[in-house]
């Protein structure tokens, strides 16, 4: 499987690793970091809201 016929999720996780790889973001700051962003998103799953 090629990454231009992954999911587009997988595609996003992709860009997301090799954002933080480029810029050296350690797994701990990443995983804090990813956190925060795993509560706002299921927060707005949570209010209906997609975008």
């Amino acid at each position: 499987m090629s990454l231009e016929t992954a999911p587009p999720e997988v595609q996003l996780a992709v860009d997301l690793i090799e954002l933080l790889e480029t810029n050296h973001i350690t797994p701990a700051l990443a995983l804090a970091a990813l956190a925060i962003v795993r509560r706002d998103y299921e927060r707005k799953l949570e209010e209906g809201r997609e975008s």
